[in-house]
Order: C-alpha cells, then sequence, then structure tokens
C-alpha cells in the first residue's frame, strides 16, 4: 500500500540534533513528499520501495536516516567494511550523493569514501584502508575492488539500491544480484526506482523484507511544471534548428540530449562554430573532464551542456531552464528523466522536443506513457508539414495505435528559411501565441 503524506517540519521526524542542525543551515525547512514518507519507517528499520524522480529530495530521504542510524550506534569503523553501502548506476550521481552525507553529516564524526570507476582506484583503496562507515559506489568499480580483497561487505548494516530502473536499464543485474549476495542477510534495504517495471518488481521480491512502499509520483510520471513541446524537422536541418533555439530569448541554461557519444561531440563542434558555448559529458570522456564539464555548466561558464541518458542519469543542477531532446529516445521512460532535469525545486521549465521522420513512432509510446499529447509548435522556421502529416508508426514500423491526430498544417514542404527568421518568438519560458496544442490540455505556461 502507498504511504500518503501529510505536511511536518524536519523537526517532528526525530532526527539526531546534529543532523537537523546540518539541514537547517541548508536552508531547508519543510520535508519533501518522499522525505516525509520514507524516513519516519526507515528510523524504525523497516526495508523500503520508493517511487520518485530525481530532483523530488530522494538521496535526503535515505541519507538522513542513516546518518541518524549509524550516529546512534557508534562504532570505530572496521578497515575495509563499511557499515552503509548506496549503490548508484553512475560516476556523476555518486559523486552528487556522496557529497550530499558529507553536508548532512557535517557535525557528525562519520567517514565516507566514494568509489567509482574512470579513475586510479588506489586513492579509493587507501580510503578504504583507513576504514570507513558509509561507502557511495558504482556496481563496477565496486566489483573489482572486492575481487582484488580491498573491501569487505559482510559488516553491511544498511543497502540502498538508488536509480533501480536505470541500473537494470545498463545491464546491471548481474553485478547487482553478486553484490546483494555478499552482504549479510539480516541487513536494512531501500530501493528507489523512478519507475516501477516487472523486473524491479521481481527484484523487489527477492531482496527486500516486508517492504513499506511510498511513492510521491505515479510511475513515469511528468513534472506537471514542465511546458513540453515537439517540433517536427527533417533530420539534416536538426543542427540549424538548435542553432537557432538556442540563439532565442530565455534560454539561459540548457541541457541537450543526444543518443550516442559521436552525436553528442558532433553536436558541440557544431555549436562552437556558431559561438555558442557547449561542453558534452559521456561514457568516452574521462571523469576529470566529465567534472570540469558540469562545473562550467553550474558556474555558467558554458550554456549548453550535451548529454547521452547514461552521462546523464541523476544530474542535479540548478537552474537549468530548458531540456532539449535534439534525438527522441527508444524507450519512454527515458523522455522523462531526461524532461525532468529542469523544473526542479519549485522551477519551471521547457523540454523541447526535434522530431523527425523515423521518431514518430517513439513520440507516439512517449505520449502513451506520459498519457497526454505533446503541444506542436508549427511556425518555427524549420518546421516539416510532411514529417507532421505522416501517419504515426512504432519503432518496429507497425501502426501502433488507430487514433489519428493532427500534427499542423496540411502542406508538402518543409521551411527552411535563413536561420535568423523568427527564431526569438517561440522558445522562451513564456510560450508564444502561434503554439499550437492537440489536446484541450494544453502544457502549462512557465
Amino acid at each position: 500500500m502507498l504511504m500518503e503524506s501529510t505536511t511536518v517540519g524536519f523537526d517532528a521526524l526525530n532526527l539526531a540534533e546534529p543532523i537537523c542542525r546540518a539541514v537547517s543551515g541548508e536552508k531547508y525547512d519543510t520535508p519533501t513528499p518522499i522525505q516525509q514518507q520514507a524516513i519516519p519507517h526507515l528510523l524504525q528499520g523497516r526495508d523500503l520501495l520508493g517511487c520518485a524522480q530525481t530532483g523530488t529530495g530522494k538521496t535526503a530521504a535515505f541519507a538522513l536516516p542513516i546518518l541518524h542510524r549509524l550516529s546512534e550506534k557508534r562504532q570505530a569503523p572496521g578497515s575495509k567494511g563499511p557499515r552503509a553501502l548506496i549503490l548508484t548506476p553512475t560516476r556523476e550521481l555518486a559523486s552528487q550523493i556522496s557529497d550530499s552525507f558529507r553536508v548532512y553529516g557535517k557535525h557528525l564524526s562519520l567517514k565516507q569514501a566514494v568509489v567509482y570507476g574512470g579513475v586510479s582506484p588506489k586513492p579509493q583503496i587507501s580510503a578504504l584502508r583507513r576504514g570507513v562507515d558509509i561507502l557511495v559506489a558504482t556496481p563496477g568499480r565496486l566489483i573489482d575492488l572486492y575481487n582484488q580483497r580491498c573491501l569487505r561487505l559482510d559488516q553491511i548494516e544498511i543497502f540502498v539500491l538508488d536509480e533501480a530502473d536505470r541500473m537494470l536499464d545498463m545491464g546491471f543485474l548481474p553485478d547487482i544480484k553478486k553484490i546483494f549476495a555478499m552482504t549479510p542477510d539480516n541487513r536494512q534495504s531501500m530501493m528507489f526506482s523512478a519507475t516501477l517495471p516487472d523486473d524491479i518488481l521481481r527484484l523487489t521480491k527477492q531482496f527486500l523484507n516486508d517492504p513499506v512502499k511510498v511513492s510521491v509520483n505515479p510511475p513515469a510520471s511528468t513534472v506537471d511544471r514542465i511546458d513540453q513541446r515537439v517540433l517536427f524537422v527533417d533530420r539534416e536541418n536538426k543542427g540549424a534548428l538548435l542553432e537557432s533555439v538556442l540563439q532565442g530569448d530565455g534560454i539561459y541554461r540548457a541541457l541537450v540530449f543526444s543518443r550516442t557519444k559521436h552525436g553528442a561531440n558532433r553536436i558541440v563542434k557544431n555549436l562552437g562554430k556558431a559561438k555558442i558555448k557547449a561542453d558534452s559529458i559521456h561514457g568516452n570522456k574521462s571523469q576529470a573532464a566529465r567534472m570540469e564539464a558540469l562545473k562550467q555548466f553550474r558556474a555558467g561558464k558554458v550554456q549548453v551542456l550535451v548529454a547521452t541518458d547514461i552521462a546523464s542519469r541523476g544530474l542535479d543542477v540548478e537552474g537549468i531552464t530548458h531540456v532539449i531532446n535534439y534525438e527522441l529516445p527508444n524507450e519512454a521512460e527515458s523522455y522523462v528523466h531526461r524532461i525532468g532535469r529542469t523544473a526542479r525545486a519549485g522551477a519551471t521549465g521547457v523540454a523541447l522536443s526535434f522530431c523527425d521522420a523515423g521518431e514518430k513512432g517513439y513520440l507516439h509510446n512517449i505520449e502513451r506513457t506520459i498519457n497526454r499529447l505533446v503541444t506542436v509548435v508549427d511556425d518555427h522556421p524549420f518546421h516539416s508539414a510532411s514529417i507532421a502529416a505522416k501517419p504515426k508508426r512504432g519503432s518496429a514500423g507497425g501502426n501502433t495505435s488507430g487514433r489519428k491526430f493532427s500534427y499542423g498544417r496540411n502542406s508538402n514542404s518543409s521551411a527552411k528559411p535563413g536561420k535568423n527568421q523568427n527564431r526569438k518568438k517561440y522558445f522562451s519560458a513564456k510560450p508564444g501565441k502561434k503554439v499550437r496544442s492537440r489536446s484541450p490540455r494544453s502544457a502549462a505556461s512557465v
């Protein structure tokens, strides 16, 4: 049964005073819904399954009770053997979670470490030898260190599997099972996932003991504050369209998604030619280069960050005004994760999706998943009326639905005006008058 929340303050959650002081120091007064629902049960030692997207405060939902429990039962950290393990799919998310533990636990004497691939293991091994209470890790590096006898998991009291759905998407299920088997049976376990597909539910039955289930959004729901729009465009015009969009008003910090690493590099190169400051993060870049790109993006020195799905998972950057799907993802759930990078912490945002002829099936699946039609912008300079009028087909080429929707004006040619034409009207934070909706439920104004 999913738990419902009522508004409370952090002081009502019975957390240790040093933790409340750290939270207050960050100007956090009221717990988010996932924190309100999860923390009381976790303080009682219950296993938990949480359905929540990134940006909902779920890191604090598990970090605060972990810090409380470890601080209540103080003991010297054993060499190589952490007491709490947080497993996460990407290096960036591991770093962010580690930073959160450091902030919330700054008034405690607990030790922590973070381990992930792409960097030398020597500092990580040294940290483990000195003893840690909390370990944040990605699966591959964790197993490598375990196999090298640099790490023990027989003292784990609390185990968190974060971004569980993405873990499975990335093929980590065998590693997850190995890691679970290395930990004690009497551990407290938590799983957090933005969606709850059948694979996650099966994993829950296998590894969680009578878990409490909490949810702050229905699976695969979208953020109401995001103004979602689709722009039909021929594939060869996507680069020019992106340049036109980014040079418009109101786009202060944009996250652009590419399906491939090489595609991300190509986008950055072309934007550089147009004097638009951009950088990329993907699996082929070193960890140092990825962290530097994020640093520049957060500081506002780079307007555009181009990312692949794997590299961007869990990114939490304040002030992203626009998410742009240069290429639509072939999985609808990935669309939900992508657009969730904007409209965070009470802000609003815009999600733009460039859809070419081969992506109509992806768009259809996305609309079915989010249970709404995405607003069409048909007056942008590179609008393709032929793609807009093309019947939707599934990703496998078959017709996936008997529904028929109008995708814009009925004409036979794509508009290809100069790149400076009309580019400032359509993509700012306020929807323009020319935006055309196919549904009675228009996208929210932002």
